[in-house]
């Protein structure tokens, strides 16, 4: 079956707005609804094909993959991390002077390292737990 005229505008939107409930809004579906209209569009197979494929051509074209990625959130996370010196006016010789103090962008760092580990599945919320357990069956019945 084809994409539908307005779940491919929906799919469109999406793509630029990022957004499953704006993007309805914008393809013409009720404001009152768009949220589980938004929900639903994204979960419908051809609406999540035509998103992935859009995807896939906008990356290459970009020469963008995961790798790049990766590579990118590791120097900005390099780049928070680098300390840098706190740059004061010094009242009595009129001149900017280093504080003695340093500062780094923590949050910028703690940002991009959770990225890298959440796309390297570093972070699970359901553990995987074995558990072997010891049966003995004993046929006592006469």
């Amino acid at each position: 079956m084809a994409l539908t005229d307005k779940k491919k505008l929906f799919a469109d939107h999406y793509l630029v707005l990022l957004n499953a409930t704006e993007a309805a809004v914008k393809a013409g579906y009720s404001e009152k609804t768009a949220y589980s209209q938004g929900s639903r569009l994204l979960k419908d197979v051809e609406v999540h094909a035509y998103i992935e494929e859009k995807q896939q051509v906008r990356a290459e074209k970009l020469s963008v993959d995961a790798d790049w990625v990766l590579k990118r959130l590791m120097e900005i996370s390099d780049r928070c991390m680098t300390a840098e010196p706190v740059i004061e006016f010094n009242p009595d010789t009129r001149q900017m002077e280093e504080s003695g103090e340093y500062k780094f962008d923590s949050t910028g760092a703690n940002r991009a390292t959770e990225l890298i580990g959440k796309h390297l599945g570093m972070f699970k919320d359901s553990p995987n737990v074995n558990v072997n357990v010891g049966v003995t069956i004993t046929d006592d019945i006469k």
